[in-house]
């Protein structure tokens, strides 16, 4: 496929071309406090094009509890089809909705959230922990790393790493975005849990089961007219191409101020190029 060079203002380009969008939330159109200028309105009218518009996001939190926070950001009801996330994901998982057996009833489990967020396990039968050494499970939802040290989780899990307890993180970013600026993601969590010698399973871009399930829900059959719409090289770029669709990079969030020499080692450091490289997530007026 042919790799768009010139960055392009606006999504115009994009709208010809392809018929399901799978649009990332943070970085592409919120900074996790506020939309991004433009975004609302172009997501309502990407869905008024009659496209189908399936938001998929590395959150550990799942589907409704990210939906209320588009909304209270002022996004419009039915501006997307349907809502994806790593944690919604896991939750199927778990709970035995998919093809594999789901967690014993009863399982303790170590859940590490933002913001005390419990949407990750609400309604599951487990039994939540809190130290790392009881846990026969360990469940990594977000990261704290604007409240916490590295070295906080260190304490924290190597317990449960030396007992053996797998880790699962929801959301494989190893960075994000807050309002103090960047800072650590789960994802880096879930590194440190490896050095610690613990196993760890990833759900998320741009990893395959959430883009397996993403395309399932929109009932997609043709994937050349598929594409992934996110602001990271390592999870939405990469994950698209795994996934076998195209991709556009949204220079608006982690990357935003990288010049062109820096994403060009980055597209050879993990050896994949957007299809489509955009400014913003707008329409130009």
């Amino acid at each position: 496929m042919t790799v768009h060079s010139i960055e392009a203002a606006d999504l115009t380009a994009l709208v010809r071309r392809y018929d399901v969008y799978f649009v990332d939330q943070f970085g592409v159109l919120h900074d996790g406090h506020r939309a991004y200028p433009g975004a609302i309105e172009a997501l309502a009218r990407l869905k008024a094009a009659g496209k189908t518009v399936v938001l998929l996001s590395n959150s550990g939190r799942r589907a409704r509890p990210n939906e209320e926070r588009l909304l209270r950001l002022g996004f419009a009801p039915g501006s997307w089809d349907f809502f994806v996330s790593s944690g919604e994901v896991a939750w199927r998982k778990f709970a035995g909705e998919t093809s594999e057996p789901g967690l014993r009833a009863g399982t303790k489990c170590l859940l590490i959230a933002r913001e005390n967020d419990r949407s990750a396990v609400e309604g599951l039968d487990l039994r939540l922990v809190k130290d790392g050494a009881d846990a026969e499970i360990v469940l990594l939802s977000g990261s704290e790393g604007d409240r916490f040290p590295l070295d906080h989780y260190h304490d924290l899990l190597a317990p449960a790493a030396q007992a053996g307890a797998p880790l699962v993180c929801t959301n494989p970013d190893r960075i994000m975005l807050t309002a103090t600026g960047p800072t650590f993601g789960a994802g880096r969590i879930a590194e440190l849990y490896a050095a610690l010698g613990g196993s760890v399973e990833w759900i998320g871009k741009p990893y395959p089961e959430i883009y397996e399930a993403a395309l399932a829900i929109a009932g997609v059959t043709d994937r050349a007219r598929v594409v992934g719409v996110g602001d990271s090289i390592e999870h939405d770029v990469v994950g698209a191409k795994n996934a076998g669709i195209a991709s556009a990079l949204v220079r608006s969030g982690i990357l935003a101020e990288l010049g062109p020499s820096g994403l060009d080692s980055l597209y050879r450091e993990f050896g994949a190029r957007p299809d489509h490289v955009v400014a913003r997530f707008v329409f130009a007026k």
